[in-house]
């Protein structure tokens, strides 16, 4: 039995949007506004944060599916491979190892987290805001991450691969997350 008897057995997130849609518009756009809206981090960045988030609390679906968005936006797969285990050897920027090791902390001992911990990253020449948007991704993944293993949804080799065609199609789109949820039928309150 699934974990909610309403979802199908094996569960997509577009179901459990679709069953339970109060908060997901905002919800997707907000991800449009993180993940697409100005940044000093590329696209291919921010998605590669999504996925290390991801790969981190071990949420196989955003994992996967954000680590091939941000393979299409150029990250190359041997990186993304490295990258949870072994973040230094992974061949990111160098300003990166820092920033990663902040979401580590902050995604695994939030109440860990000290002054000398964002230091780190300012001296690695990372900006307030920069550091500011890579922390707002690390929430929005903790939170999804929290969604998707409570209610059980699960990737699979055809999801990937309608994930990685609609990705790929609207990968110059600002808005990939709400065309989404309006293919889904989920509409702006």
């Amino acid at each position: 039995m699934a974990r909610f008897p309403s979802l199908p057995q094996v569960p997509h997130l577009s179901d459990v949007f679709q069953r339970f849609g109060r908060g997901i518009w905002q919800l997707t756009d907000f991800h449009d506004v993180v993940l697409r809206g100005d940044s000093e981090w590329s696209v291919a960045e921010r998605e590669l944060m999504a996925a290390y988030v991801s790969g981190l609390n071990a949420c196989s679906f955003c994992h996967d599916s954000h680590q091939l968005i941000a393979e299409i936006h150029g990250i190359p797969e041997a990186t993304l491979k490295t990258l949870v285990e072994h973040p230094e050897d992974s061949g990111i920027e160098p300003c990166l190892v820092p920033v990663l090791a902040y979401l580590r902390k902050l995604t695994l001992t939030p109440s860990k987290m000290i002054d000398a911990d964002s230091h780190a990253v300012f001296a690695a020449g990372v900006s307030e805001q920069a550091l500011y948007d890579a922390v707002t991704i690390c929430a929005l993944f903790n939170f999804m991450n929290r969604i998707v293993e409570g209610c059980g949804v699960q990737t699979s080799q055809a999801n990937l691969s309608a994930s990685r065609a609609r990705h790929q199609h609207s990968s110059d789109s600002s808005t990939p997350y709400t065309d989404f949820a309006r293919k889904i039928g989920i509409t702006p309150p």
